[in-house]
C-alpha cells in the first residue's frame, strides 16, 4: 500500500511540474520559432528561409514579442508574416511604407483581418502632415534589403540614405535597436557600385547610421554567402528570387544562391 501511495505522489508530482512548465512564457527565441512557423506563412516564403534565416536574424536583433517593432518597407510581406504572429495580442507592429504604396500590408489585411488587421501603416519617410511612427516610441526598427535603394536614390538621384536614418533614429526609444540586413559589398571594391549593383560596404552604412547618433554593437554571419562575389551583370538582381537574366545561366546563379548580406545591429544612446 506503502508504495502505491508514493507511486501515485510521483505521478501528481509530476503532474503538477508538467502543468506549470506548460504555463510558462516562452523565450523569445521560441516565440521567434512559433512565428517563423506560423501555418499562416505562404509557402513560397517558407522556401526562401533557407537563404533569409529568419529566426537566427531577429534573434540576433533581440526582437521580443511584447516589443513595439517597426518594419521599414515590407514590400509583400517577406517578413510581416513573421513579425505579425510574433507581436500579436502583446506588442505594436508598425509598417512604414513609401508614401501612397501600401498595396502589399493591405493584401494581408484583406486575406486574415485577424491576424494582419492591427498592423498600423504609416508613412517612411513621412513628409509633413502624413502619418508616422511617433517620435521614441519603437523598441525595434527592422529593415531588410533597403538601405541600397535609399543610397542609390529616386528618379531624381537624390541620396535619401541621411534622412532615412534620421527618422529611424526619432522613431526609437533610448537605449532602442535598428537591425539592418543588406546586400554586402567587398570593401575593396569601388565605391560607383554602390550607385547602380545593390550591393553596399559595410563601412558606408556604418558611417550613415553612425552619423544619424546610432552606436554599432555588433554583426552577424548568420546572412553570409561566400558565393556571391557581387559581380554580376545585372547587379545583385541576377541572383535568385530575382532572375534578372531570366532563363540565362538559370542554373547557375539558383546554385549561388541568394545574395551575401551584412547583419547589423545598433543601439540608440
Amino acid at each position: 500500500m506503502r508504495h502505491r501511495l508514493i507511486g501515485i505522489a510521483v505521478v501528481t508530482t509530476l503532474a503538477a511540474v508538467a502543468s506549470v512548465a506548460a504555463q510558462q512564457p516562452a523565450s523569445p527565441r521560441q516565440a521567434i520559432e512559433g512565428a517563423v512557423a506560423a501555418p499562416s506563412r505562404t509557402s513560397a516564403n517558407t522556401a526562401r528561409d533557407k537563404y533569409r534565416h529568419p529566426a537566427e536574424t531577429l534573434a540576433f536583433f533581440g526582437v521580443k514579442p511584447g516589443d513595439t517593432v517597426v518594419e521599414i518597407w515590407p514590400s509583400g510581406g517577406w517578413y510581416t508574416e513573421i513579425l505579425a504572429p510574433l507581436t500579436r495580442g502583446k506588442g505594436t507592429l508598425y509598417a512604414a511604407v513609401p508614401s501612397g504604396n501600401a498595396k502589399g500590408i493591405e493584401a494581408l489585411k484583406a486575406k486574415d483581418a485577424a491576424l494582419y488587421g492591427p498592423i498600423r501603416v504609416v508613412s517612411f519617410p513621412a513628409a509633413t502632415g502624413q502619418a508616422k511612427v511617433p517620435d521614441g516610441t519603437a523598441d525595434v526598427v527592422l529593415t531588410f534589403r533597403n538601405v541600397h535603394n535609399w543610397r542609390m536614390g529616386g528618379k531624381d538621384g537624390k541620396d535619401y540614405s541621411p534622412e532615412a536614418f534620421r527618422q529611424m533614429y526619432a522613431m526609437l526609444k533610448k537605449g532602442g535597436t535598428l537591425g539592418i540586413e543588406d546586400h554586402r559589398l567587398p570593401e575593396n571594391a569601388s565605391d560607383e557600385r554602390e550607385t547602380n549593383s545593390g550591393y553596399l560596404k559595410v563601412s558606408t552604412v556604418r558611417r550613415l547610421a553612425e552619423a544619424a547618433g546610432f552606436k554599432f554593437v555588433g554583426a552577424s554571419e548568420v546572412n553570409a554567402n561566400k558565393a556571391d562575389t557581387a559581380d554580376w551583370p545585372n547587379g545583385v538582381w541576377t541572383l535568385p528570387p530575382t532572375y534578372a537574366l531570366k532563363d540565362q545561366d538559370r542554373a547557375k546563379y539558383a546554385a549561388i544562391g541568394e545574395s551575401d548580406r551584412m547583419t547589423l545591429k545598433f543601439r540608440k544612446p
